[in-house]
């Protein structure tokens, strides 16, 4: 068998170059002891260039996925209109903003975003309303908190949270998430119905694993008809004893 053949028959059978690669030194230790006989199949071929021939079609398929992967992410991405133009993602640099607050204010993502509508009026008014409360640097960082709560949660829930936030003079990005996830749960479709019951030779299925001993046995007493108890008997006690008291002298106790 050829050696172009034996590689493709590996790789249909889907093994990587790794462990080709191991199945092969595996393959020389137990022949040069002398354990056992093998195939016909590796007869006459090299079980270290079959390993270099499985990595190399195991790169080879890697670089075709990463190819098709980034052709996807081009289809993906918006089309630019003049040559050699950029568009910018702000939500890509937002952890390097963190530590250089001071360059969003002229950032070209951020003109990007405002044109685009991402970064609309509502974030700038409460970005403003944060400078002017934490400061220029401590302001700004609170802004990137908010923006990055855009990565898990919905656009229009995140400005609705911020939009809530600023109503009340609240200047924290976590008044603006905890004021986001209440409007998305606000907005979540209400649950199903309820299960129908079940049969009755199945609503075991719905008693509890665990049964109290109190419970079932107060459930087994038969109905209290006794009075409630009454403390009023002890009250003639404190009357008698009102009645037959004598003031006590000075110096003794009473």
């Amino acid at each position: 068998m050829a050696l172009a053949e034996v590689v493709a028959e590996e790789t249909e059978r889907g093994l990587d170059a790794e462990s080709a690669a191991a199945k092969e030194r595996a393959f020389l230790e137990a022949t040069r002891a002398g354990r056992h006989d093998v195939g016909s199949r590796p007869v006459g071929a090299d079980p270290v260039a079959i390993a270099e021939a499985r990595l190399q079609a195991a790169q080879d398929r890697l670089a075709e996925q990463v190819a098709a992967k980034r052709e996807q992410i081009a289809v993906m991405r918006e089309r630019l209109i003049a040559k050699c133009g950029s568009r910018l993602e702000l939500d890509h640099y937002l952890e390097a903003l963190v530590h250089k607050p001071g360059a969003l204010a002229g950032a070209t993502a951020l003109e990007q975003a405002r044109q685009a509508g991402t970064f609309t009026p509502t974030h700038e008014a409460w970005w403003a309303a944060a400078r002017k409360a934490h400061g220029e640097a401590a302001g700004t960082r609170e802004l990137i908190e908010v923006l990055l709560l855009h990565r898990h949660m919905a656009h229009h829930h995140v400005v609705a949270g911020i939009a809530a936030a600023l109503t009340v003079g609240a200047l924290s990005a976590d008044v603006v998430a905890l004021e986001a996830r209440k409007i998305a749960q606000a907005d979540e479709p209400p649950a199903s119905d309820p299960p129908e019951p079940r049969p009755e030779h199945l609503a075991w299925l719905d008693e509890p694993a665990v049964v109290s001993l109190t419970s079932k046995r107060l459930a087994q007493l038969p109905p209290d008809t006794r009075p409630l108890p009454s403390a009023a008997v002890y009250d003639q006690l404190l009357r008698r004893r009102s009645s037959g008291a004598q003031p006590a002298s000075e110096g003794e106790p009473p």
